[in-house]
């Protein structure tokens, strides 16, 4: 399928790197990365356009052929980040959006369609949570600590080292759970379309690390009663870092939610996964 790389610039000056798939008449599905675009898999994007989609997904800032800057140090928070999805909708269609993320990029989506409901239709999130990173709320599971343990103890990687990079991301990859071949092929393409030499913004780009000094406040999960978009949660069974309790609790605390578990699946969604996550994206 015919896929069409693009960016866009914010109002503020900021560039957000996209990828188009399928009709650009058709109903938008924006999908945020989780940090890069490339967290959503190809096969799901091509699934999705074949049901009559025009799918876009994009890097947030700080990730991919987004505008870097210092990823240690962020000049924006998690509600600038939820500002960008919402103008990017507004510009790639005059009709509200299917918004979907992933991951961290699920608490971007949120606080988006909280913060701007009007821009939105639908919304899916997957593998994410409602508390921003950091400590967890009491009644939420927190990451599998054995699995943690386990991943931290992996050697970092020289992060300018794409062969390095791509070694670890399968190592880190087998300990989650996940699939090791798919994960190495994923950061050596993340590695490329990393625009900077400097392991730090490598590190970022792999690993998502610039959330851990982004200012996520004020806390949006008492919030999310007010969403009144259909809504899909999308979690893998055996997900070790947001274990399928934080799903639970999304589809329990947003009105209406539909909650779809993926028995065999951990954090990343698996290829063969890919139509299934499809048709129910598109039946919200």
């Amino acid at each position: 399928m015919e896929t069409t790389s693009d960016s866009f610039r914010t109002s503020t000056g900021v560039d957000l790197g996209l990828e188009h798939f399928g009709d650009p008449a058709a109903p938008l599905v924006l999908l945020v990365g989780g940090p890069t675009m490339l967290s959503w898999p190809d096969e799901l994007c091509e699934a999705l356009a074949r049901r009559g989609r025009h799918v876009v997904r994009y890097d947030l800032r700080d990730a991919g052929a987004s505008t870097t800057g210092d990823p240690d140090a962020p000049d924006y928070t998690l509600r600038d980040l939820a500002r960008d999805a919402a103008v990017l909708a507004r510009d790639l269609d005059d009709l509200p959006a299917h918004l979907a993320g992933i991951g961290i990029g699920g608490m971007v989506a949120q606080v988006a369609a909280l913060d701007h409901p009007d821009a939105f239709s639908a919304l899916t999130l997957a593998g994410t949570r409602p508390v921003a990173p950091g400590p967890v709320d009491a009644d939420l599971p927190d990451h599998d600590a054995h699995t943690m343990e386990r991943a931290f103890a992996l050697p970092a990687p020289d992060w300018s080292d794409r062969d390095a990079v791509a070694d670890f991301a399968a190592a880190n990859a087998e300990v989650l759970g996940n699939d090791p071949t798919a994960a190495r092929a994923t950061a050596a393409r993340i590695f490329d379309r990393t625009p900077s030499a400097e392991p730090a913004v490598h590190r970022a780009n792999q690993l998502g690390t610039v959330f851990a000094a982004l200012d996520c406040t004020p806390r949006w999960r008492e919030r999310l009663s007010e969403l009144a978009v259909p809504t899909l949660v999308v979690h893998g069974r055996r997900d070790p870092f947001f274990p399928v309790g934080n799903g639970e609790t999304l589809a329990t605390e947003i009105p209406d939610a539909r909650l779809h578990v993926l028995d065999e699946a951990a954090a990343a969604i698996p290829h063969d996964l890919v139509e299934e996550v499809a048709a129910a994206m598109v039946a919200r």
